[in-house]
């Protein structure tokens, strides 16, 4: 008995363990349950919504950019791509055999695509209207299309470099890459739930959240202006075979910036087609050595410390002994510029007058003024890449680098830094932070950001500002600055020529950047003006007789745009044309001394010792920035043939004047500038030839 008593026991004993074990499963399940339904729960859910629910997003529209006076520079074109929503695709096998056809795409491949697991897929990118309208009769199923919009630039190259231009999905250059969060809107979005396969669960709704559009950009430029400037931008590039032309325009008194640009550029509809080098807005990403333009910065300290004296006079042998280094003038060829006063110092452009300048301020004093004027550093412009130049350090600059960096040499700026110190002078003393966005625009048009001018501080009192512009129109109407001069109006101006640094920090031998700064009127600044060729291959190398023509042509055309009244009295005693002295005759040197003297700059064709014709002939009235062309030399060989001369860069009219020196007919196609010619230069013909020449505009 005692045996079954103890068999009984033992069963009862796992009995109870057992219970107690399933107890504590149940427990277990329990607590688990609990924890999944109370505590984890949102998080639960949050997952399970996520597993299901599908959000697909729709592209905004992206904001327009305009010029300040309402003209569209950029804009989106809607255009349609075909896509897929997997889940709601029916059959797709028979669908992908229906869309083979129309797609011109392999069943096997759609097929795929359509049995994907993704929410939304492509099938194909922005396809032709009719393409589009053949799908949509086919009312598939699953198969619907995406709004993507490409961008388009209605003026073509104007401004492409400060645009800059979108890529796929964003933008990638220029103002489109600076204010993508602006442009880009918010995109819209589809959405449904689905099961594990993808297909739309029942009883439920679907919801749509239309996109917002980005937000339009207005600019400060003023794409009147900035046509002008680019058209002679274009005309020079092609006229002197330069690396580049560059030019900047801006409102003095407010920092508005104009007008800028640099070429060669590119078409932004195809970027792809074009050398990036050809896409940097160089005024502001680009640093050189500025030459004279820079000698205004060293004025602009010398007036306002006190230590210019206009009538004190000093004598340029030209060059002058600085810490056992020769520093040579520009005339060091002709043996300087002879006992001169400061004014016509500044007249001239001497060097050896600036250094003197230089040394009275101090390297300190001078090196002060420079960073106060925004040399150095960036402007802060609402533009990428900018660059901030090299100025001296305190410690770096020595007796040398003092007497350099006070005419311009030995330090690197911008375009735009030159231009934003020297308005100064313009509005009474003042540096403006210089600025490209006049304002964003909401969806409906109305104005949800602005942006105003900005002084940042006084650099030069108003008196040192009038005092300089004096100055600067005297260089323009007498000096260095004569080809800017417009009769009627009052310039003040500054010419600069600058040998162009190598990668290797040395001096390139014959690259030179000509520029000239200036605005007007004196009396009430209205605009300052920029313009600098770099390399120029063709005609002179001196920013007096290259750049300070361009500038001459570009404000004569914004006088005509913008409707300025001239003065009642001339600017020009002159009335702002020289009559041509006869050159035949003479040696090409006495003849460009000559010329040199009324400011007009001299081109030989042929070689020889004695100048035989010119165009325009002798006695004629040209106004100041008029090249004077020469012939010397034989122009029938010994073998009764003429040589071809080369005509690149020549105006229509100069081009018959000088194939009718060699006896040779103009044959022409477009207008401009000669940019190719055949029979090619050099080449020998009998006289009485036509040579086919093409210009640089087409009819």
């Amino acid at each position: 008995m005692s045996n079954f008593w103890d068999a009984q026991g033992e069963v009862k004993k796992r009995l109870g363990m057992l219970l107690a074990f399933l107890f504590l499963i149940v427990f277990l399940l329990v607590m688990r349950l609990f924890w999944i339904q109370v505590i984890q729960a949102d998080e639960l859910q949050t997952k399970a919504e996520n597993q299901w629910n599908r959000n697909i997003f729709t592209e905004a529209p992206r904001g327009s950019i305009y010029d300040r006076n309402g003209n569209l520079l950029a804009s989106s074109s809607p255009r349609k791509t075909v896509a897929a929503i997997p889940g709601y695709v029916e059959n797709p096998e028979e669908t992908a055999r229906v869309l083979s056809h129309v797609l011109d795409m392999e069943v096997s491949r759609l097929k795929g695509l359509l049995m994907s697991s993704r929410d939304l897929i492509y099938l194909k990118r922005k396809v032709e209207p009719e393409v589009a309208e053949k799908i949509k009769e086919l009312e598939l199923p699953g198969i619907t299309f995406e709004i993507e919009r490409k961008r388009i630039y209605p003026q073509g190259n104007l401004a492409s470099q400060l645009i800059g231009f979108k890529g796929m999905d964003e933008g990638l250059m220029g103002l489109e890459s600076k204010f993508e969060e602006e442009l880009r809107g918010e995109k819209g979005n589809f959405f449904y739930s689905s099961d594990a396969k993808n297909r739309p669960l029942p009883f439920q709704t679907d919801r749509y959240a239309l996109p917002k559009k980005g937000k339009d950009l207005v600019l400060t430029i003023d794409s009147t202006i900035q046509y002008i400037l680019e058209r002679e931008l274009s005309l020079a590039l092609e006229k002197y075979k330069a690396d580049e032309v560059m030019g900047l325009a801006m409102d003095p008194q407010t920092g508005e910036i104009l007008a800028v640009s640099s070429k060669p550029d590119f078409d932004p509809e195809n970027y792809g087609e074009y050398d990036r080098s050809k896409m940097s807005l160089s005024p502001f990403t680009m640093t050189f050595e500025p030459g004279s333009t820079l000698k205004i910065a060293t004025l602009m300290a010398a007036v306002e410390e006190g230590i210019f004296n206009g009538n004190e006079t000093f004598r340029c042998e030209g060059s002058t002994e600085v810490a056992d280094a020769e520093i040579g003038c520009w005339t060091s060829d002709r043996g300087g510029h002879g006992e001169i006063d400061f004014r016509k110092a500044v007249l001239a452009s001497c060097n050896v007058g600036f250094m003197e300048l230089g040394e009275r301020l101090g390297k300190d004093t001078l090196l002060s003024y420079l960073h106060s004027f925004g040399f150095g550093s960036v402007t802060g412009i609402d533009y990428p890449g900018e660059s901030s130049g090299i100025i001296f350090s305190p410690q770096a600059t020595g007796p040398v680098e003092l007497a350099t960096t006070a005419f311009g040499q030995g330090v690197s700026v911008t375009p735009l830094q030159q231009v934003t110190a020297f308005s100064a002078i313009a509005n009474g003393g003042y540096l403006m932070q210089p600025y490209l966005v006049k304002e964003f625009r909401g969806m409906e048009g109305n104005v949800v950001e602005k942006n105003e001018p900005q002084k940042i501080r006084q650099i030069i009192s108003q008196e040192t500002a009038r005092q300089i512009a004096d100055i600067m129109k005297e260089t323009v109407e007498e000096g260095s600055g004569i080809n800017a001069s417009i009769d009627g109006y009052s310039i003040a101006g500054k010419t600069g020529t600058a040998q162009k640094v190598g990668a290797d920090g040395n001096y390139i031998a014959g690259e030179f950047i000509l520029s000239f700064v200036g605005f007007m009127p004196v009396e009430q600044p209205q605009i300052i003006l920029y313009i600098a060729v770099d390399n120029a291959q063709r005609g002179s190398q001196w920013g007096s007789y290259v750049s300070a023509p361009i500038f001459h042509r570009v404000m004569t055309d914004v006088i005509e745009y913008k409707e300025m009244e001239p003065r009642e009295e001339r600017v020009l005693p002159a009335g702002g044309v020289i009559e041509i002295p006869d050159l035949k005759g003479l040696s090409p040197e006495k003849a460009e001394d000559q010329l040199a003297e009324i400011g007009l700059n001299l081109e030989t064709i042929g070689d020889g010792e004695q100048i035989k014709k010119q165009t325009p002939a002798g006695g004629s009235h040209v106004s100041k920035e008029a090249d004077i062309i020469a012939y010397i030399g034989d122009k029938i060989l010994p073998d009764g043939e003429v040589k071809i001369p080369d005509l690149e860069g020549k105006t229509m009219a100069d081009a018959e004047t000088i194939l009718g020196w060699f006896e040779l007919t103009l044959e022409s196609e477009g207008n401009g500038v000669v940019i190719d010619q055949y029979p090619r230069p050099g080449s020998k013909v009998e006289p009485g030839e036509k040579v086919d020449v093409i210009f640089s505009q087409s009819e």
